[in-house]
């Protein structure tokens, strides 16, 4: 009995004194050397908009018109409508990778509202925004039909559907590479009503519109365009133009006069997601 009394305190002492040591990791004895490392921080939500009346999609116009600081957001749509297909394989480019370069090369940040058919054709070109930081990718759809009767010409998608269409360009954002696509929706075309807005309640996204109009769509006159923003702008904006060589030639030259000349005039470039984040809850 002494003996057995003996050998246990024995033991008792052998395993104090290695974990005094440090002893490294030992899986058969189960020991563990160091403490699990701390969890960073939770990633944060990016902000969105309250639902309206009745939990109905919240929709925002702009930010708030502060003349202390003095934002302005550029929003590009890049378009593509789910049966244009064909004539991409005929060389007609619904991208336009010279805006996105002068963009980084002027240090704009901007929101790319992206159609999942879009993400599919160019998975390069989105990955590479999406993973850029100085960009925020959001969303436009998967088909670029119309969520309303008698939008621009557009297709129609069908209110059952409506759901579905958005689901599915973020799983195309996904397949693309893009890490983070944010909870923001742009109608095609702008075009919503209330059966849109109850289609879309529950999804947690904030449908994001506009209250400057650039008028780069099928426009060639560069000047023109940068006179329609420059006038167009106030605290807070939300500036709509167009990210597709096809339909919007004219907008990376525009781009060249919009920006020097509206930090000239004392505005600081923002993401959506900043101008949302300080709107009124």
């Amino acid at each position: 009995m002494i003996l057995l009394v003996r050998r246990i305190a024995a033991v008792c002492a052998l395993g104090a004194a290695l974990a005094a040591c440090g002893t490294p990791e030992n899986p058969r004895a189960g020991f563990r050397a160091t403490p699990p490392a701390p969890a960073g921080p939770a990633p944060t939500r990016p902000p969105t908009l309250a639902p309206g009346p009745g939990g109905l999609t919240p929709v925002f116009h702009h930010g708030p018109r502060s003349q202390a600081d003095r934002t302005v957001a550029l929003t590009f749509d890049a378009d593509m409508t789910a049966d244009q297909g064909p004539r991409a394989a005929a060389g007609e480019r619904f991208d336009h990778p010279e805006l996105i370069t002068t963009l980084r090369t002027l240090k704009v940040p901007a929101t790319v509202f992206m159609t999942g058919r879009w993400a599919e054709e160019y998975p390069a070109e989105a990955r590479s925004i999406g993973r850029d930081p100085l960009f925020e990718v959001a969303n436009h759809s998967y088909s670029h039909y119309a969520f309303t009767d008698d939008c621009y010409g557009l297709p129609t998608v069908a209110e059952e559907r409506m759901r579905a269409d958005v689901t599915r360009a973020y799983a195309a954002f996904r397949a693309a590479g893009v890490p983070e696509a944010k909870p923001y929706f742009r109608f095609p075309g702008g075009c919503y009503d209330r059966r849109a807005l109850r289609a879309l309640s529950g999804t947690g996204v904030t449908a994001v519109q506009w209250d400057v109009v650039g008028g780069d769509a099928f426009a060639t006159d560069a000047g023109a365009v940068a006179r329609q923003v420059l006038r167009g702008v106030r605290p807070g904006s939300v500036v709509v133009l167009h990210c597709t060589r096809s339909a919007a030639p004219a907008t990376e030259r525009a781009i060249r006069t919009i920006v020097p000349e509206l930090r000239r005039r004392g505005y600081r470039f923002v993401k959506v997601s900043e101008l949302i984040g300080s709107a009124p809850r």
